[in-house]
């Protein structure tokens, strides 16, 4: 058929009987019912002979489909002509293409699609892959006045509380029917016909069952009946405040939004009017809920497997209450109130007591710019007003207000204090938002104590001879006399970590804060990702993508074995506190500038925050430098970074650094010295790096080698520009390092042994760890890591030489310089004396170089020292021979 429309309804009846459709026909009286007993036919088609009977030439009679299976599969969506007047197609035809079914929508609406006379769109399609649903009522919203019929006012008047309803988007399914054109006359009581606007029954798209579930979903976002709603999901309703205060759910209510609220859970996909469509955070699976729909700005979701209930609406601080607080409204108001959420509360206030004073002294606990992330509240009535008081003190004797201080201390009373081997401290973030662990003197303590305790001396009137309560604050060398001790009653602080970690016992770390288990405070770089109870293949797989695939994909790794090396460092800091032992330090090198050295260096950046520094002039500047790092910033990564090219990593402080899992120094203007646990990961970064001493085996390499002129002018990366993209996506980077680790973790944390000495452990966990995700090469690369040490090149290639000319004979250092002038070791340019020669061969006695040694033989008739080159394969004795 065409869009002009044919009076032949016997036509009609065979095109639709042609398209597989089952027909019956409908009476011309207005009233759309069947003129024959239809129900055989919902589930047995009719035939050609029926539709000659009911359908002779000149009939009146109008058409109509049975939809479901006896159809085909086929069901319709009709969305009313008020649906149509007041945009809601466009609507949902905008969300159906955000959500990725603009494909398929498109193919229904210019599918089969056609006008009903009262202005309502039909749009028909066939199910694929199940069964078609019944009737069913998508959309609706309550009736206005003006649209009440004389019926409906009276029961209106008859029942007031009725709710007159206006069905807006509905389905015709299983069990249903519905007149098609060309239905016109007296068949619709308006008089005018069913219109067809495209297609027809030989069009009709098929869809799959799980695509027109999710299309439904779409449709049902668009009700707008009111819905009950629950305490539980939008907080108890209580009598207001006096004097116009605000309980700390109501502020919220007000200040907060949905971004905000959601961030983690959901993400806004589009934006009508006022309505805001929500997805998935990861981005997958199309819209799932709203936000702004009607007057009151609630959360509906559309879906299972969230926090949320489906279909149930949150009020901003409801849905607070649920994300972080499992839904308990009282906790969550409790949170929000110490976070600045509600009007001040009333208390019984201190005669003579100033308004409370903030000290610009840097610290945390008095800056307002680093108060905690919100916390979701409850406000359970007046009584419940459950603000934690401030402890009140008195100190009108020192000696018992140095007492009340550790007691408070020893109570819990005190948040946000730790301590450490220096004393008292807190944690805050600096200006470049990276954690900072500050050590308290006296004006850091005295300005915590105002801001947390209220303190206060007690004085006598000396008009009235009444003891009255002043407000003061503990005096300085009050303040003093408590740092002064050797402990304190406060937790301990063993470190900071910018990342979830993994504790000694396996479970996960993730929740922001101080950790009593560990003595670990969690302090994340980046937003933190809200991680599934169980890591699946799917989360593992896509962890592995974005990873392996896309971050690490274009770098010019010299080796396989430099991806895995500078993996296993990346996945360190998560690892960290699940070890003992030390690590050793990563050098990052490359041929030329330009090759990507600051990019790796980077990503440990926005991953964990990095403590960059440059390489300081000596030693002794270095042991400073290092002191500084772990005594003050709460960075896991230092990086000393953009060391000169060709630069020598040759120096006992470093060699001591890596060795060690605690750290010993005297704390600048201090006069004690303090011990520090060495759980920093420590990079380098610079061209053509190299080793000598006893650096070689305490260093990881991983090398770049882009093997082009003008490196830096590389394109065509995988993930494009890696600092807007990590900028973007650094919170699903570090959730996908975490599942990377937990998945191992699940799969019963197999470890590969390695033997490295004093990094066995860690070296050998992060072998089962990174053999457990297929990464190959991690430290295989030890035969390179020999030419990148000077000494141990050098003194092979001697010891080789001398070897191959004199074979085991003993000689004297004289005779090896002039033997071998031009393979003898120098210092310089110019090549040692007999007796520096000897030095250095005692220095370097019974240790090999490659498969050579060299060995003292003590000649007791010259009352001399010689020296002979041991092979290893030789064995050699390995002692001093007479």
């Amino acid at each position: 058929m065409t869009t002009a429309q044919t009076p032949d309804m016997r036509a009609a009846a065979r095109e639709y009987d042609k398209a597989g459709l089952c027909v019956i026909p409908i009476k011309a009286d207005g009233s759309k019912a069947a003129s024959v007993k239809w129900t055989p036919y919902k589930v047995t088609r009719s035939t050609s002979a029926e539709h000659d009977r009911w359908f002779p030439v000149g009939t009146t009679a109008g058409i109509a489909v049975v939809y479901g299976a006896v159809s085909g599969g086929v069901e319709l969506i009709e969305f009313e002509g008020t649906a149509i007047e007041e945009g809601l197609l466009d609507e949902v035809t905008e969300v159906m293409e955000a959500s990725g079914l603009g494909e398929e929508w498109h193919a229904i609406l210019t599918g089969w699609a056609g006008t009903s006379p009262s202005g309502g769109r039909h749009f028909r399609l066939r199910v694929d892959g199940g069964p078609v649903r019944p009737n069913t009522k998508l959309a609706s919203r309550l009736a206005r006045p003006e649209e009440y019929t004389p019926e409906e006012k009276q029961r209106l008047a008859e029942r007031p509380g009725s709710q007159i309803i206006r069905v807006q988007i509905e389905t015709r399914g299983e069990g249903g029917y519905g007149l098609v054109e060309p239905s016109g006359g007296t068949v619709h009581a308006t008089g005018r016909p069913y219109l067809r606007t495209s297609g027809g029954p030989a069009t009709i798209p098929t869809i799959s069952a799980d695509r027109l579930d999710a299309i439904h979903e779409i449709c049902r976002m668009v009700d707008a009946l009111p819905k009950a709603e629950s305490p539980k999901a939008v907080g108890k309703a209580l009598p207001p405040l006096p004097d116009g205060g605000l309980r700390p759910g109501d502020d919220f209510e007000r200040r907060a939004d949905w971004e905000t609220i959601l961030n983690g859970t959901f993400v806004p996909v589009t934006t009508r009017g006022n309505t805001t469509y929500w997805g998935w955070a990861d981005g997958k699976g199309g819209v799932k809920a709203t936000t702004g729909r009607g007057e009151a700005d609630r959360l509906y979701v559309f879906a299972t497997g969230s926090e949320f209930q489906a279909e149930v609406p949150y009020s901003k601080f409801g849905a607070y209450a649920q994300l972080n607080h499992g839904g308990n409204h009282k906790a969550a108001a409790a949170a929000l109130r110490e976070q600045g959420y509600g009007s001040a509360p009333t208390r019984r206030r201190l005669s003579s007591v100033p308004a409370q004073q903030h000290f610009a002294d840097g610290s945390s606990a008095l800056d307002p710019d680093h108060a905690p992330d919100p916390q979701d509240g409850f406000e359970g009535g007046p009584q419940l007003r459950a603000v934690p008081a401030r402890p009140e003190l008195d100190i009108t004797n020192e000696a018992d207000g140095i007492d009340g201080v550790l007691a408070l201390m020893k109570s819990g009373a005190l948040p946000d204090l730790y301590k450490r081997s220096g004393g008292p401290c807190w944690v805050y973030r600096d200006d470049n938002d990276d954690p900072v662990v500050q050590q308290l003197a006296s004006d850091n303590l005295r300005a915590y104590l105002a801001d947390h305790v209220s303190s206060y001396i007690v004085k006598r009137n000396p008009v009235t001879e009444q003891m009255e309560e002043h407000r003061e604050l503990l005096m300085p060398k009050s303040c003093a006399t408590v740092l002064g001790r050797k402990d304190w009653p406060l937790p301990t602080l063993r470190g900071v970590v910018t990342s979830p970690i993994i504790r000694p016992d396996g479970s996960l770390l993730e929740a922001p804060g101080y950790d009593r288990a560990t003595g670990l405070y969690l302090e994340p770089r980046v937003p933190l990702r809200r991680l599934h109870p169980q890591v699946t293949k799917d989360s593992l797989e896509r962890a592995k993508d974005i990873v392996l695939d896309q971050l690490l994909f274009d770098f010019p790794w010299v080796k396989a074995s430099d991806r895995a090396n500078f993996l296993g460092a990346l996945l360190t800091p998560i690892l960290r506190p699940h070890f003992h032992g030390p690590t050793q330090m990563v050098a990052i090198t490359a041929t030329a500038a330009g090759s990507g050295k600051t990019l790796l260096k980077d990503i440990f950046k926005y991953c964990y925050g990095t403590a960059d520094t440059a390489w300081p002039e000596n030693d002794t500047e270095l042991r400073k430098s290092i002191t500084t790092q772990l005594y003050g910033t709460g960075s896991p990564v230092v990086v000393f970074d953009n060391l000169p090219n060709g630069f020598v990593l040759k120096t006992s402080v470093i060699s001591s650094l890596l060795t060690g899992e605690h750290w010993g120094d005297r704390i600048l203007g201090a006069t004690g010295k303090v011990t520090m646990r060495n759980d920093r990961l420590w990079v380098v970064t610079g061209n053509a790096l190299r080793t000598g001493g006893d650096n070689k085996r305490r260093i990881l390499w991983v090398r770049l080698d882009p093997d082009c002129p003008n490196p830096d002018q590389r394109d065509g990366f995988r993930i494009g520009d890696l600092r807007p993209w990590l900028r973007a996506n650094a919170s699903t980077l570090v959730a996908a390092l975490v599942t990377l680790v937990r998945a191992w973790l699940a799969a019963g944390a197999p470890v590969i042994r390695v033997r490295k000495g004093d990094y066995s452990e860690w070296a050998s966990m992060m072998a089962g760890l990174l053999g457990y995700l297929g990464v190959e090469g991690w430290m295989a690369d030890s035969a390179d890591a020999e030419t990148q040490d000077d000494e141990q090149q050098e003194w092979s290639l001697f010891l080789e030489m001398w070897r191959e000319t004199y074979g085991a004979e003993p000689l004297a250092t004289g005779a090896v310089i002039k033997g071998l002038p031009n393979h003898v070791p120098r210092k310089g340019d110019e090549p040692p004396s007999a007796n520096q020669l000897g030095i250095w061969l005692k220095a370097r006695a019974g240790r090999y170089f490659g498969t050579h040694k060299v060995v003292m033989v003590v000649d007791s008739h010259r009352k001399q020292n010689l020296w002979r080159v041991d092979v290893h394969a030789d064995r050699g004795t390995g002692r001093h021979e007479q």
